[in-house]
């Protein structure tokens, strides 16, 4: 086809938003549409994959109100990570999808490691073992409803998405990698791990590499969403890897920060590194990896906060007036410490039973010393994971930054004097599906490679310069603030 425009569908955990992009990085329309989260039981996220398509057809068929569907040249898809569905040979649910905030599996972790080896899963997968990857739910669901492992198909948010809109169910290697399924050198589904299951790979998504060409858009699906039938569809992948696509941080050098539901701190390297202090992930371009670390909650430990504690979120000016409070008082908070571990934690302990906590407290504290050691606090966790690639051998030079927090100007000067590195705020809205839209130039060819559609189609805005004579005394409140996690241990 030979449109002007190209698409990222970025089918994320709460909506889908559907982006038209132009050559050069420019959103000229979009459509939206939100997805539903059910809670059946304590710890239980899930949600139905009718829910998806819904989204994806509403946020498409709105997009394409504003354009002529003949001026889409392509479509790539981002999507949520670590959430599964069940299905038929017709795409049908068979149970709902089991979303990446799912707990259930929390006892699955020493019973996989036992048989497998902690060390084994982690080499293979790039992941610690930890309540997030799918392979543990999916051993849950082998003791609990082993019906479920009957379907035709078990699929990640993309195999499903590429399944209805082109017949083809196809996985990215970014979208099948947070799954714990994958062999992130060999690129392919580990034949050990599905064996210790009891599954085969056929059961899984096809494999491709992102940017390739997985099928055209068919008549039932053009209907659906208003896309022309034809239309190519180009693999992309999770939105994690998509987002630092998007920014164009897959580079050497670059730190990609997003500000988000979670924090994610992720860098490039060449070979697929092992460590503790983050999750290896395949890249976004298909060449060398993302070292991740991931706080679970970022923004939703500071919405948790405001919301119980400092009147919520319904008040317009909350955010300043804590904003205001937090600059007016001296690094450490006044002693103050917190442990933001309010779901569990990653890296780099690996706990998903660990527990938040507020720390030396005292009768002159208030409001807005809460609120500034919890920035402190996640500001920290960062930097302490970007200190650990450096000493691993990567050469962190600059962060760039995205998400709603990136709007606190308080919180980027934090994590620049923590880290001592200058961060560039992204102008790239919707990182993920511009990222996405990015591996559909590279597969129309737009683009000779990913590393010239990123410079050309991403953007950055003014650049925060650290303070490096805060630099000591953000290091030695690192030592206090790391140690609130033993103090916050519980026998549970």
């Amino acid at each position: 086809m030979s449109g002007d425009l190209i698409i990222g569908l970025d089918s994320s955990t709460q909506s889908t938003k559907a982006v038209a992009w132009t050559r050069d990085g420019e959103a000229v329309a979009e459509g939206r549409a939100a997805i539903p989260m059910a809670t059946p039981g304590p710890g239980f996220a899930e949600q139905d994959v009718e829910d998806w398509w819904g989204a994806a057809c509403t946020s498409l068929r709105d997009l394409m109100t504003e354009v002529e569907p003949t001026r889409i040249a392509g479509l790539a898809i981002s999507n949520q990570r670590e959430t599964v569905a069940f299905v038929d040979d017709d795409l049908k649910a068979v149970r709902p999808a089991i979303v990446w905030l799912d707990e259930r599996a929390m006892d699955e972790i020493p019973l996989l490691t036992a048989a497998l080896g902690a060390e084994r899963l982690h080499a293979t997968s790039g992941k610690p073992p930890d309540i997030t990857p799918v392979v543990y739910r999916l051993s849950w669901l082998s003791r609990h409803e082993p019906s479920a492992l009957e379907a035709a198909r078990i699929l990640d948010v993309h195999g499903f998405l590429t399944g209805r809109l082109t017949g083809r169910p196809t996985a990215s290697w970014t979208s099948a990698d947070p799954f714990g399924l994958f062999d992130i050198e060999a690129k392919t589904w580990s034949a050990p791990i599905l064996t210790h299951l009891g599954l085969s790979s056929e059961r899984f998504a096809e494999l491709e590499k992102p940017g390739t060409r997985v099928g055209s858009v068919g008549t039932e699906a053009a209907g659906a969403t208003g896309l022309a039938p034809g239309t190519p569809v180009f693999a992309a992948g999770g939105d994690g890897q998509c987002a630092g696509l998007g920014v164009n941080a897959v580079r050497p050098g670059l730190v990609y920060l997003n500000l988000g539901t979670a924090i994610i701190t992720g860098a490039w390297s060449p070979t697929p590194r092992i460590g503790r202090t983050w999750r290896t992930m395949t890249s976004p371009t298909g060449e060398g990896y993302f070292l991740e670390g991931c706080q679970r909650a970022g923004a939703f430990f500071i919405n948790w906060f405001v919301d119980g504690f400092a009147g919520g979120r319904d008040d317009p000016g909350v955010f300043a007036r804590l904003e205001a409070a937090a600059a007016a008082l001296p690094l450490g908070s006044d002693g103050v410490i917190v442990c933001p571990y309010l779901s569990g934690v990653m890296d780099p302990h690996w706990n998903p039973q660990a527990r938040a906590g507020f720390l030396g407290l005292g009768a002159s504290h208030g409001i807005g010393h809460l609120y500034r050691a919890s920035l402190e606090a996640m500001t920290l966790e960062s930097a302490r994971c970007v200190a650990a690639m450096a000493d691993d051998g990567l050469t962190p030079e600059r962060i760039l930054a995205v998400g709603g927090g990136a709007n606190s100007a308080l919180w980027i000067q934090m994590i620049a004097d923590a880290t001592g590195l200058p961060i560039d705020l992204s102008e790239s809205l919707e990182a993920s599906s511009l990222g996405a839209a990015m591996s559909a130039a590279v597969g129309l060819g737009w683009f000779a490679d990913f590393g010239e559609a990123a410079e050309t189609m991403s953007r950055t805005g003014a650049t925060v310069v650290p303070n490096r004579s805060a630099r000591a005394a953000w290091d030695a409140l690192s030592v206090r603030q790391a140690a609130a996690y033993r103090a916050t241990l519980l026998e549970r």
